[in-house]
């Protein structure tokens, strides 16, 4: 499937593709463009917008995207609730909710500066959010063989 979005990557707009292609579609396409072009391109290509105004997976309320498509796809794994947590934070500029959320915002700054380029930015950021997921597990599972 192809998926479109605002082009100049951040934080949800790099989560996202990841948790897509781990979770939801590991085929999947991505078309970044100007904001203004999203629906616009999605409907021309039969592409499922996000992170956009007007996109059906978007922010809601106090929640970014990264959460709006682990509601749309039912996924319930603990460390990718966890890692939604950071992102959250890290995306909403709420940096005081979780202690990573703050490195997880300059990573993707730093990113952005020294990788302009969208799809090779993403390609380089998908080894982050494999290695922060494993860090989520690792943390999930410690806390549950706490007594």
């Amino acid at each position: 499937m192809r998926w479109v979005t605002r082009s100049r990557l951040h934080v949800d707009r790099v989560a996202c593709p990841w948790l897509i292609r781990r979770f939801v579609d590991s085929q999947a396409e991505f078309v970044f463009v100007p904001k203004a072009e999203v629906l616009r391109v999605a409907e021309e290509q039969g592409a499922i917008a996000f992170d956009s105004p007007g996109a059906p997976l978007h922010h809601q309320g106090d929640r970014c995207t990264f959460d709006a498509i682990i509601d749309r796809y039912g996924l319930d794994d603990p460390a990718l609730l966890r890692l939604a947590e950071i992102v959250r934070a890290a995306d909403t500029d709420r940096l005081d909710q979780h202690p990573v959320a703050a490195g997880l915002e300059a990573v993707a700054k730093g990113f952005g500066l020294v990788c302009p380029d969208d799809a090779e930015n993403l390609a380089r950021q998908m080894a982050v959010y494999d290695a922060l997921y494993a860090w989520c597990r690792l943390q999930v599972a410690a806390e549950a063989t706490k007594p």
